[in-house]
């Protein structure tokens, strides 16, 4: 790699920036997710720290959020080689822009750097600043730099060396090039779309298939308006649930990279830079909503309404016991909501009381799973401790998810002596064989719960289960039969 340099170059102070060169992403960035995580009315204070300068703004972050206790993810092949010059016995300057408290909290983390320049009140160390404090420091072209963007520019310009670090063809080695006499490249992944692909989670769009539920229960798949007024629908939700994941990651980046499991997820491992979360999750919230708006504007407010719950979920009620549950469950039946409102099909009562008893079993099932997943891998089962729930919660979560689940099965029962199914099936007696597929499917989603088998969202899951597949396989012939054959004809008499 172009790491290797002469020794007498060993002689030249190296100065490394750490926003994007060092660190993946930015610091600044970082930190404002930690602090929103933290506490979500700092959102109001951001503007008006902005309006006293980005020097106050960094500052007054660096006070929110102690950024020694920030874990960050660096760019290994720029960390390999800063050790390998200060092995070499280089002295190595840390000159960013970011806050002197964050700037520190790295140097210590790392023990690398001889002397740290970076940001003070009434100064952002940032282009020309940085230029100016470095020659000053060091003399003109007496220091290499590494950088990775346009501000670096005016900093190569007066450096003896350019260290461009970016990815392989990026335009900035160019521009470096023109701007210094002598550059090297230290190659770093950039922008992944297969990562962004993942941080969407389009497995999850599976749970939208709940749009086309009124259309499939009213008989009117026919119809092609109103099948591509719920393809719309189905889409919206979609492209809206990603913004919702990618902002959730955002904000769950402390935790989830202390996470044995979430720490792979793209934001948290490095593998998605965190400054690119925004743009995108503006990009996929703008085209759900303008695509849901193209059906109807009460169908772009409920999808709005969908994104405002989730938020919510995750900066507050995701740790109230029960709430966290219930909303789970509410989000389930705004989805078959969000089907009626896009076709103009009223739910029946039926359907919204058989979803508000299954979604809360499953919703249960979920966190059931999560806490004896805990419980299992914890030291000390005892004192597992999550989202509110302790560990003696998970037999009572399962008992109220049972109970869910069975009162669900008890509503479809009813439902099929109603007038409602006696007036869309030829044969309603061939439903009465749902109830016991039903029941067998929501027990042995608990038994698999309780082994720990379940480790999913339980949709999700069941999307990859060979048996579940298979159940709801034969729920939907026996919903096709009851349409279709009038099983009277084949009794003496004749139909």
């Amino acid at each position: 790699m172009a790491g290797d340099t002469a020794t007498d170059a060993t002689a030249v102070p190296l100065a490394v920036d750490l926003d994007g060169t060092l660190v993946q992403g930015d610091t600044l960035y970082e930190l404002f997710f930690a602090c929103l995580r933290r506490n979500p009315l700092a959102l109001l204070r951001v503007p008006l720290w902005m309006l006293a300068g980005r020097d106050v703004l960094k500052r007054r972050l660096a006070e929110a959020v102690d950024p020694a206790g920030v874990a960050l993810v660096f760019h290994a092949p720029v960390l390999e080689w800063l050790r390998r010059e200060a092995e070499a016995g280089r002295r190595i300057v840390l000159a960013t822009a970011a806050d002197r408290a964050v700037a520190e909290a790295v140097a210590a983390r790392l023990d690398l750097f001889d002397t740290v320049l970076a940001t003070e009140p009434g100064r952002n160390l940032r282009g020309p600043a940085k230029a100016e404090a470095l020659v000053a420091r060091f003399g003109e072209g007496g220091f290499d730099y590494a950088g990775n963007d346009s501000h670096d520019l005016p900093i190569w310009r007066r450096a003896r060396r350019a260290i461009v670090v970016a990815p392989p063809g990026a335009s900035i080695a160019g521009r470096a090039r023109a701007a210094a006499g002598e550059v090297q490249h230290i190659p770093v992944p950039g922008f992944s779309p297969s990562a962004a692909l993942k941080a969407m989670r389009l497995y999850q769009w599976a749970k939208n298939m709940l749009v086309f539920v009124p259309l499939i229960a009213a008989h009117r798949v026919d119809e092609p308006l109103l099948l591509a007024q719920a393809v719309a629908g189905f889409l919206a939700m979609g492209l809206v649930a990603s913004a919702g994941y990618i902002i959730n990651d955002l904000l769950d980046l402390q935790a989830d990279r202390a996470h044995p499991r979430k720490r792979r997820r793209p934001f948290a491992s490095g593998a998605l830079a965190v400054p690119h979360g925004p743009p995108l999750a503006f990009g996929l919230l703008a085209a759900g909503l303008g695509l849901a708006m193209v059906v109807s504007s009460a169908l772009a407010l409920w999808v709005a309404f969908y994104l405002a719950l989730t938020l919510t979920y995750s900066l507050w009620l995701k740790q109230k016991v029960l709430v966290d549950v219930f909303l789970l469950a509410g989000l389930y039946t705004h989805r078959i909501l969000a089907g009626a409102i896009a076709t103009a099909i009223a739910p029946s009562f039926w359907l919204l009381a058989l979803s508000m008893f299954f979604f809360l079993s499953l919703a249960m099932l979920k966190r059931y799973s999560e806490l004896l997943d805990l419980a299992r891998t914890a030291g000390s089962p005892s004192t597992v401790r999550a989202r509110g729930y302790r560990a003696e919660d998970v037999e009572t979560l399962g008992s109220l998810g049972m109970a869910a689940g069975f009162s669900a099965v008890f509503v479809l029962a009813l439902y099929i002596d109603s007038s409602n199914v006696r007036e869309l099936y030829r044969t309603p007696e061939i439903f009465w064989l749902w109830c016991p597929l039903l029941l067998y499917w929501l027990s042995r989603m608990w038994v698999g719960a309780r082994r720990g088998v379940v480790d999913d969202d339980p949709l999700v899951f069941a999307l990859r289960d060979r048996v579940s597949l298979i159940v709801f396989g034969l729920m939907l012939a026996l919903a096709a039969a009851a349409a279709a054959f009038d099983l009277r004809c084949l009794l003496p008499g004749g139909c």
